[in-house]
């Protein structure tokens, strides 16, 4: 509210102490930003048009509004779930808990399983490395031993979901890292063996089909690290707003994640040139032709310096691959859409 209206009410015979009321008023009765209507249609339809259950949110950083399609239902997060776990870190580092070039050393006992490209430099028994490096890997390799390193490194699953829960950042679970996650959706308990080569293949493969479907569809169900793909994009923009971290590790980890190498033809393949994109991926588990979670979130932003918030979550499919991209790329192609179509307006 500008200093001309508050001399307006001045004017009008109000008195100054009544100046701030009437501002709080007026703020709380303004009409909430409408989302451009050709989007949400789009997104809507998209949305309903995939063979699968997905759920897909996008606004923008600097708005108030949002479209999505089942956008508040918890979706499988799978590797998505690193970015709080970086965020959670980042946090550390700001309240000078830890450092990024503090060093650490990795055994043979810190390995996981699945995508673990660190694993290469354990040969000799350990590998010495830091926190930054530790978290560079798990944004943009996904490597799930350095995430889980790191995870333990700044207070575990408890650090994490505190981070979670301080900043209210509403329906987002976490659960207690890689192992206990996919030996749970596995039907499985863990055990330090499966680490190695393809051991915990072995051992999930000779479980009953019955018992392997069964906690398969329990997660489906009720996701232990379920995150809604509304509340992933507002954590998003109030990331990129800088309300959750310090200016110099909102840039840290914004550039960390533009620097993401997985997911090359997910939401990424939807970019015009000119568009940037600071994303994670994040990739479940399959049963026969299901899969329990296809997912890539992000900060788009466009030539002008203006950006989005976008999440698309595939809960639960069977598609192809190629479909899962495309429905990828259309969310993002749409968001450009609309971008241009409100830059393209007339000034009111």
């Amino acid at each position: 509210m500008t200093s001309s209206f508050f001399a307006l009410l001045l004017l009008a015979g109000a008195p100054a102490s009544a100046a701030p009321l009437i501002a709080a008023q007026a703020a709380a009765t303004a009409p909430a930003e409408r989302p451009p209507a050709l989007l949400a249609q789009r997104i809507t339809e998209l949305g309903r048009g995939f063979y699968g259950t997905v759920g897909i949110a996008v606004r923008p950083v600097d708005g108030r509004w949002r479209v999505g399609w089942r956008e508040r239902e918890l979706c499988p997060q799978q590797s998505v779930s690193k970015f709080w776990v970086a965020l959670a870190a980042m946090d550390a580092v700001d309240a000078g808990r830890v450092r990024l070039d503090d060093r650490v050393t990795l055994t043979r006992d810190d390995l996981t399983l699945f995508h673990q490209p660190i694993a290469t430099r354990l040969i000799g028994g350990s590998h010495t490395t830091t926190l930054g490096a530790l978290l560079t890997e798990a944004i943009t390799k996904s490597d799930n031993t350095a995430n889980d390193k790191l995870m333990r490194a700044i207070g575990g699953p408890a650090a994490v979901r505190a981070f979670i829960a301080h900043h209210k950042l509403g329906a987002i679970r976490f659960y207690d890292g890689e192992r206990a996650l996919q030996s749970r959706i596995a039907g499985l308990i863990w055990s330090q063996n499966y680490s190695i080569g393809d051991a915990f293949y072995k051992a999930r493969g000779a479980l009953p089909l019955a018992v392997r479907q069964a906690a398969f569809e329990r997660y489906l169900a009720d996701p232990y690290d379920g995150a809604a793909p509304g509340a992933i994009v507002d954590a998003l923009a109030r990331l990129k707003r800088g309300e959750l971290l310090s200016p110099a590790s909102t840039a840290e980890l914004l550039t960390i994640m533009g620097n993401t190498r997985t997911g090359a033809n997910r939401l990424k393949g939807g970019l015009k040139p000119g568009w940037s994109l600071s994303h994670k991926t994040g990739t479940g588990q399959v049963l026969g032709a299901t899969q329990a979670g296809y997912n890539d979130i992000g900060i788009l932003t466009a030539p002008d310096g203006a950006s989005y918030a976008v999440a698309v979550m595939i809960k639960k499919t069977a598609a192809p691959l190629g479909a899962r991209m495309a429905l990828m790329n259309a969310v993002v192609r749409e968001t450009i859409a609309a971008h241009e179509a409100l830059a393209a307006r007339p000034p009111l």
